[in-house]
């Protein structure tokens, strides 16, 4: 594989095409400093208090834990809504916006990512599917109704030393039962889905616009690995269905479907290099 050829191939798709379908993954937030939770080892290094109790990210990232210890829940929990609320998105993600506002036929954003740094750079809300929810929403932990709602004004504090969530913790607003984030968890039979098939709906309606009117779509698909492979499957089933081609950047888990383009670059670097190949 020549990674110059294919990044010329890559910005030749990018710049004919009528519109962009952006797919990412975790490793789309890495190069803004968020930690990677690929195997315990680099779950437990962003986490030690965590891997003091030998609890791995698939343990830990069950909603269980807000009936058997809500303070641990809300520790883990209220510390990635704090870090993701601090962190700035890369540059990578300001010039995907402006590639993907160039499109005369738009964008359209399906990510497995909870972060919201889609929205915190730009990106309009309305043109997002958040497949696994945000955790800038809360929900009812019963849930006592479909409520959700947001939660930007609402502060989650961690004792850092003996991560535990200090009070108060979020409360539903409706029952004033606990909280917990519109996330959807392993083991989860609580989540509320009704904020992401809205998205969705709005996605099926984009595709379908783009095919019917035999527009030319372009997919790019970031940081997303075969641990939990929704972006991935999506990517590829989207392109073949739509007759689209895939541009897959990704250090590590990049081989492609035959006819497609592999980037083996990180997130900020293969976005950069395509964005200057473009201007």
């Amino acid at each position: 594989m020549n990674l110059e050829e294919n990044l010329v191939k890559a910005s030749k798709v990018i710049k004919d095409a009528d519109a962009l379908l952006i797919t990412a993954g975790a490793g789309m937030g890495v190069d803004s400093g968020l930690p990677d939770f690929r195997g315990n080892e680099g779950f437990w290094k962003a986490y030690p208090p965590i891997a003091k109790l030998g609890i791995s990210f698939v343990e830990m990232a069950n909603p269980s834990w807000f009936d058997t210890n809500p303070r641990l829940a809300w520790a883990f929990y209220g510390h990635r809504l704090n870090l993701y609320r601090r962190t700035i998105p890369h540059e990578g993600f300001s010039e995907l916006l402006t590639l993907a506002i160039s499109k005369p036929e738009g964008y359209f954003i399906f990510t497995s990512n909870v972060d919201g740094h889609f929205q915190k750079a730009g990106f309009d809300d309305n043109r997002i599917e958040e497949c696994h929810g945000s955790i800038h929403h809360f929900q009812c932990k019963e849930p006592c109704s479909n409520e959700i709602w947001d939660a930007s004004e609402i502060m989650v504090h961690v004792n850092e030393e003996t991560f535990q969530a200090l009070d108060p913790l979020p409360q539903c607003t409706k029952c004033g039962a606990l909280a917990r984030p519109n996330i959807l968890m392993f083991g989860d039979w609580t989540w509320i889905p009704d904020r992401m098939n809205k998205q969705a709906t709005n996605f099926s309606k984009w595709l379908e616009y783009i095919y019917q009117n035999q527009k030319l779509l372009a997919v790019i698909e970031i940081g997303a690995g075969e641990a939990v492979a929704t972006v991935r499957y999506h990517s590829e089933n989207i392109a073949r269905m739509k007759n689209a081609l895939l541009i897959r950047i990704n250090p590590r888990d990049y081989s492609v479907p035959a006819g497609n383009i592999a980037i083996p670059l990180n997130a900020k670097i293969g976005i950069n290099q395509l964005y200057r190949l473009l201007n």
